[in-house]
């Protein structure tokens, strides 16, 4: 159905494709989520390996039962796993203008696309489909960063475009708003920018300190949002295969508790970037299948 993908395995729950009523979208305001698979890893400063990040998450997401026990109920979001980007290795502008088509594709059936890397890179291309859809108008739409670091550089070793400088082009952007939170690597530079800005973050530290307050913020935001969720965000000891580790990091639990604050939202996407594994069972894919099963399980 859509023209760069490939079919793999798919993510659990997923629904056949073939299914989709494209004339007559889904009442009652219930969301349809498109699963798509990017694996490139062209972008990889330290660690590379985030291109097999797709397949270890699903295979992932095979480990848990459609029934939340922690939600008490069964998962009844309507999922749709449209398979593998055919991505160019190692060339970002060509990888990213299929990205777009593609998200673009998936934004005229009425879905919500549910990415998954892949370094962070692909963020960006994602919520650039977005803005140049007909749907959205960037400066409504509040873009939540879940990640170690805030990857605000405007530029890295030379490149525009990469996984360090995503958050400073999606800026570019002009959303709404940026909020950050598990963050604990950055430069002067970036933490000036996002001074500048008027980048909410919240430190690691600030989420061990006062999660409540941060959930609070949550359950405040009206309108859009969109969700870029980069794994290192949680604490090496929960997260070792992932693109940059960082140290001091959250924990799942954290985690669990500031996703179950989006229940009710207006999600119009969600990426989870940077898993590097290449083993079944890593508990890096484990977490990461578990992030996007609980949001999934929130509708």
């Amino acid at each position: 159905m859509l023209f760069y993908t490939e079919n793999v395995l798919k993510f659990a729950f997923s629904m056949e494709t073939t299914d989709i009523d494209v004339e007559f979208p889904i009442s009652d305001n219930k969301l349809r989520f498109a699963i798509l698979g990017v694996p490139f890893d062209g972008t990889a400063s330290y660690k590379p390996g985030a291109r097999f990040g797709p397949r270890s998450i699903r295979e992932a997401s095979y480990n848990f039962e459609r029934y939340n026990l922690i939600l008490d109920k069964n998962m009844s979001a309507e999922i749709y796993d449209f398979g593998d980007l055919e991505v160019v290795h190692g060339n970002f502008k060509k990888t990213c203008s299929k990205l777009k088509t593609t998200i673009s594709e998936i934004l005229a059936m009425e879905m919500v696309p549910l990415t998954i890397g892949g370094d962070h890179s692909i963020s960006y291309c994602v919520l650039k489909a977005i803005d140049e859809s007909h749907g959205f108008e960037m400066n409504d739409i509040t873009i939540i960063h879940f990640d170690a670091h805030m990857d605000l550089r405007d530029l890295y070793i030379g490149e525009k475009y990469s996984h360090a400088t995503v958050m400073h082009r999606i800026s570019d952007l002009n959303p709404k708003e940026i909020i950050q939170i598990g963050i604990r690597s950055a430069s002067m530079n970036e933490a000036s920018f996002a001074s500048k800005q008027n980048i909410k973050t919240f430190k690691s530290c600030d989420v061990d300190e006062n999660i409540g307050e941060i959930i609070e913020l949550i359950e405040k935001i009206h309108g859009p949002i969109y969700l870029s969720f980069d794994i290192d965000v949680l604490d090496p000891a929960y997260a070792p295969s992932v693109g940059t580790p960082s140290s001091c990091g959250l924990t799942p639990k954290q985690v669990e508790k500031l996703i179950y604050s989006f229940k009710g939202k207006e999600i119009v996407g969600f990426d989870m970037v940077e898993v590097s594994s290449t083993q079944i069972g890593d508990i890096t894919s484990l977490n990461a299948a578990k992030i996007i099963y609980d949001m999934l399980s929130l509708q």
